[in-house]
Protein backbone atom coordinates (compact mmCIF):
# COMPACT_ATOMS: atom_id res chain seq x y z
CA UNK A 1 0.00 0.00 0.00
CA UNK A 2 1.26 3.46 -0.86
CA UNK A 3 0.68 5.72 2.16
CA UNK A 4 1.26 8.78 -0.01
CA UNK A 5 -2.07 8.05 -1.70
CA UNK A 6 -4.09 8.03 1.54
CA UNK A 7 -5.11 11.66 1.11
CA UNK A 8 -6.70 11.06 -2.28
CA UNK A 9 -10.44 10.38 -2.43
CA UNK A 10 -11.81 8.53 -5.46
CA UNK A 11 -15.49 8.02 -6.24
CA UNK A 12 -16.34 5.06 -8.49
CA UNK A 13 -19.70 5.06 -10.26
CA UNK A 14 -21.01 2.01 -12.12
CA UNK A 15 -24.32 0.15 -12.17
CA UNK A 16 -22.55 -3.23 -11.94
CA UNK A 17 -21.51 -4.16 -8.40
CA UNK A 18 -18.83 -6.62 -9.55
CA UNK A 19 -17.06 -3.86 -11.47
CA UNK A 20 -17.18 -1.57 -8.42
CA UNK A 21 -15.77 -4.37 -6.26
CA UNK A 22 -12.99 -5.08 -8.76
CA UNK A 23 -11.94 -1.45 -9.17
CA UNK A 24 -12.24 -0.72 -5.44
CA UNK A 25 -10.02 -3.67 -4.60
CA UNK A 26 -7.24 -2.47 -6.90
CA UNK A 27 -7.45 1.15 -5.79
CA UNK A 28 -7.55 0.22 -2.09
CA UNK A 29 -4.36 -1.78 -2.62
CA UNK A 30 -2.74 1.46 -3.81
CA UNK A 31 -3.83 3.24 -0.64
CA UNK A 32 -6.61 5.41 -2.05
CA UNK A 33 -9.76 6.26 -0.09
CA UNK A 34 -12.53 4.82 -2.27
CA UNK A 35 -16.27 5.57 -2.35
CA UNK A 36 -18.77 3.84 -4.64
CA UNK A 37 -22.19 4.52 -6.14
CA UNK A 38 -24.43 2.37 -8.33
CA UNK A 39 -26.19 5.25 -10.07
CA UNK A 40 -25.82 8.90 -11.00
CA UNK A 41 -28.17 10.28 -8.34
CA UNK A 42 -26.32 8.60 -5.48
CA UNK A 43 -22.99 9.60 -7.05
CA UNK A 44 -23.94 13.28 -7.00
CA UNK A 45 -25.01 13.07 -3.36
CA UNK A 46 -21.76 11.36 -2.33
CA UNK A 47 -19.65 13.76 -4.41
CA UNK A 48 -21.29 16.80 -2.80
CA UNK A 49 -20.59 15.38 0.66
CA UNK A 50 -17.06 14.03 0.18
CA UNK A 51 -15.68 16.32 -2.60
CA UNK A 52 -13.43 13.60 -4.05
CA UNK A 53 -10.26 14.37 -5.95
CA UNK A 54 -11.31 12.07 -8.81
CA UNK A 55 -14.60 10.62 -10.04
CA UNK A 56 -14.61 7.56 -12.33
CA UNK A 57 -17.92 7.43 -14.21
CA UNK A 58 -19.48 4.68 -16.27
CA UNK A 59 -21.27 6.03 -19.35
CA UNK A 60 -24.10 3.52 -19.74
CA UNK A 61 -26.26 3.62 -16.60
CA UNK A 62 -30.07 3.48 -16.26
CA UNK A 63 -32.17 6.55 -15.34
CA UNK A 64 -29.25 9.00 -15.37
CA UNK A 65 -26.33 8.05 -17.60
CA UNK A 66 -22.74 9.13 -17.08
CA UNK A 67 -22.97 12.06 -19.51
CA UNK A 68 -25.92 13.60 -17.63
CA UNK A 69 -24.30 12.85 -14.27
CA UNK A 70 -21.10 14.61 -15.33
CA UNK A 71 -23.06 17.59 -16.64
CA UNK A 72 -24.92 17.96 -13.32
CA UNK A 73 -21.73 17.60 -11.32
CA UNK A 74 -20.01 20.35 -13.30
CA UNK A 75 -22.95 22.66 -12.51
CA UNK A 76 -22.30 22.27 -8.76
CA UNK A 77 -19.90 24.91 -7.42
CA UNK A 78 -17.87 22.56 -5.22
CA UNK A 79 -17.41 20.01 -8.01
CA UNK A 80 -16.33 22.28 -10.87
CA UNK A 81 -12.63 21.47 -10.43
CA UNK A 82 -12.94 17.80 -9.44
CA UNK A 83 -11.24 15.46 -11.90
CA UNK A 84 -13.72 13.32 -13.82
CA UNK A 85 -12.87 10.43 -16.12
CA UNK A 86 -15.25 8.13 -17.94
CA UNK A 87 -14.67 4.39 -17.87
CA UNK A 88 -16.74 2.81 -20.63
CA UNK A 89 -16.89 -0.10 -23.04
CA UNK A 90 -18.03 2.41 -25.67
CA UNK A 91 -14.95 3.60 -27.55
CA UNK A 92 -16.62 5.42 -30.45
CA UNK A 93 -15.29 8.90 -31.16
CA UNK A 94 -18.73 10.49 -30.73
CA UNK A 95 -19.12 8.95 -27.26
CA UNK A 96 -15.73 10.27 -26.16
CA UNK A 97 -16.43 13.70 -27.64
CA UNK A 98 -19.74 13.84 -25.76
CA UNK A 99 -17.86 13.06 -22.56
CA UNK A 100 -15.30 15.79 -23.05
CA UNK A 101 -17.97 18.31 -24.05
CA UNK A 102 -19.70 17.96 -20.66
CA UNK A 103 -16.45 18.50 -18.79
CA UNK A 104 -14.63 15.17 -18.48
CA UNK A 105 -10.85 15.23 -18.05
CA UNK A 106 -10.17 11.78 -19.52
CA UNK A 107 -11.87 8.76 -21.08
CA UNK A 108 -10.72 5.22 -20.27
CA UNK A 109 -11.97 2.31 -22.37
CA UNK A 110 -13.01 -1.06 -20.94
CA UNK A 111 -11.82 -3.72 -20.64
CA UNK A 112 -8.65 -2.54 -18.92
CA UNK A 113 -6.01 -4.44 -16.98
CA UNK A 114 -5.72 -3.54 -13.27
CA UNK A 115 -2.15 -2.23 -13.53
CA UNK A 116 -3.01 -0.10 -16.55
CA UNK A 117 -6.08 1.26 -14.76
CA UNK A 118 -4.17 2.24 -11.61
CA UNK A 119 -1.45 3.76 -13.79
CA UNK A 120 -4.02 5.96 -15.55
CA UNK A 121 -5.44 6.99 -12.17
CA UNK A 122 -1.98 7.93 -10.91
CA UNK A 123 -1.36 9.99 -14.05
CA UNK A 124 -4.59 11.92 -13.52
CA UNK A 125 -3.87 12.57 -9.85
CA UNK A 126 -0.36 13.86 -10.53
CA UNK A 127 -1.75 17.32 -11.15
CA UNK A 128 -2.61 17.53 -7.46
CA UNK A 129 1.03 16.91 -6.52
CA UNK A 130 2.90 20.18 -5.96
CA UNK A 131 5.77 20.52 -8.41
CA UNK A 132 7.81 22.44 -5.87
CA UNK A 133 7.78 25.67 -3.89
CA UNK A 134 8.63 27.75 -6.95
CA UNK A 135 5.31 28.05 -8.77
CA UNK A 136 7.11 29.29 -11.90
CA UNK A 137 8.97 25.98 -12.24
CA UNK A 138 7.15 22.81 -13.32
CA UNK A 139 8.76 19.40 -12.72
CA UNK A 140 7.36 16.80 -15.11
CA UNK A 141 9.53 13.73 -14.78
CA UNK A 142 12.75 14.43 -16.67
CA UNK A 143 11.27 17.61 -18.15
CA UNK A 144 11.36 20.98 -16.36
CA UNK A 145 9.54 24.07 -17.57
CA UNK A 146 10.39 27.53 -16.24
CA UNK A 147 7.33 29.65 -16.97
CA UNK A 148 9.01 32.92 -16.01
CA UNK A 149 12.15 32.43 -18.10
CA UNK A 150 10.39 30.69 -21.02
CA UNK A 151 12.91 27.85 -20.86
CA UNK A 152 12.52 24.07 -21.07
CA UNK A 153 14.98 21.45 -19.85
CA UNK A 154 15.06 17.73 -20.61
CA UNK A 155 17.53 15.69 -18.56
CA UNK A 156 18.92 19.07 -17.42
CA UNK A 157 19.72 20.05 -21.02
CA UNK A 158 18.08 23.29 -22.16
CA UNK A 159 15.86 23.06 -25.25
CA UNK A 160 14.91 26.16 -27.22
CA UNK A 161 11.26 26.66 -28.15
CA UNK A 162 9.74 29.51 -30.19
CA UNK A 163 6.96 31.37 -28.42
CA UNK A 164 4.02 29.45 -29.91
CA UNK A 165 5.61 26.04 -29.31
CA UNK A 166 6.38 27.00 -25.71
CA UNK A 167 2.84 28.27 -25.17
CA UNK A 168 1.39 25.04 -26.60
CA UNK A 169 3.65 22.88 -24.42
CA UNK A 170 2.82 24.94 -21.34
CA UNK A 171 -0.91 24.54 -21.97
CA UNK A 172 -0.72 20.76 -22.39
CA UNK A 173 1.66 20.31 -19.44
CA UNK A 174 -0.43 22.51 -17.13
CA UNK A 175 -2.75 19.55 -16.47
CA UNK A 176 -1.06 16.19 -17.15
CA UNK A 177 -3.59 13.60 -18.27
CA UNK A 178 -6.22 16.15 -19.31
CA UNK A 179 -7.34 16.02 -22.93
CA UNK A 180 -7.37 19.42 -24.62
CA UNK A 181 -9.59 19.67 -27.68
CA UNK A 182 -8.18 21.11 -30.88
CA UNK A 183 -10.70 23.96 -30.67
CA UNK A 184 -9.58 24.87 -27.14
CA UNK A 185 -5.91 24.73 -28.15
CA UNK A 186 -6.52 27.07 -31.09
CA UNK A 187 -8.39 29.49 -28.85
CA UNK A 188 -5.79 29.50 -26.06
CA UNK A 189 -2.59 29.48 -28.12
CA UNK A 190 -3.54 31.39 -31.26
CA UNK A 191 -6.61 33.36 -30.21
CA UNK A 192 -8.01 35.52 -32.97
CA UNK A 193 -5.06 35.14 -35.34
CA UNK A 194 -6.18 34.65 -38.92
CA UNK A 195 -5.35 31.72 -41.21
CA UNK A 196 -4.84 29.26 -38.38
CA UNK A 197 -6.21 25.74 -38.77
CA UNK A 198 -5.76 22.11 -37.86
CA UNK A 199 -2.60 21.87 -39.94
CA UNK A 200 -0.98 24.53 -37.77
CA UNK A 201 -1.58 22.49 -34.62
CA UNK A 202 -0.26 19.33 -36.30
CA UNK A 203 2.97 21.07 -37.29
CA UNK A 204 3.56 22.43 -33.79
CA UNK A 205 2.78 19.09 -32.14
CA UNK A 206 5.27 17.40 -34.47
CA UNK A 207 7.95 19.92 -33.54
CA UNK A 208 7.34 19.37 -29.83
CA UNK A 209 7.71 15.63 -30.30
CA UNK A 210 10.90 16.08 -32.31
CA UNK A 211 12.44 17.98 -29.40
CA UNK A 212 11.00 16.09 -26.43
CA UNK A 213 10.46 12.60 -27.86
CA UNK A 214 7.23 10.81 -28.73
CA UNK A 215 6.30 9.64 -25.23
CA UNK A 216 4.94 12.84 -23.71
CA UNK A 217 2.26 14.16 -26.03
CA UNK A 218 -0.53 11.70 -26.85
CA UNK A 219 -3.00 12.08 -29.71
CA UNK A 220 -6.64 11.41 -28.86
CA UNK A 221 -8.13 10.60 -32.24
CA UNK A 222 -10.83 12.99 -33.36
CA UNK A 223 -10.56 15.09 -30.20
CA UNK A 224 -7.17 16.58 -29.39
CA UNK A 225 -4.03 16.01 -27.32
CA UNK A 226 -2.83 15.40 -23.78
CA UNK A 227 0.50 15.46 -21.95
CA UNK A 228 1.63 12.44 -19.92
CA UNK A 229 4.86 11.66 -18.10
Amino acid sequence: MNSQNNAFKILLVDDEQDILDFLSYNLNKEGYQVFTALNGKDAIAIAKKEIPHLIVLDVMMPDMDGIDTCREMRAIEGLKDVLITFLSARNEDYSQIAGFEVGADDYITKPIKPRVFTSRIKALLRRFSPNQTNTDLMNLGDIKIDKEKYTVYKDDVEITFPKKEFKLLLLLASKPGKVFTREFILEQVWGDEVVVGDRTIDVHIRKLREKLGDNYIKTIKGIGYKFEF
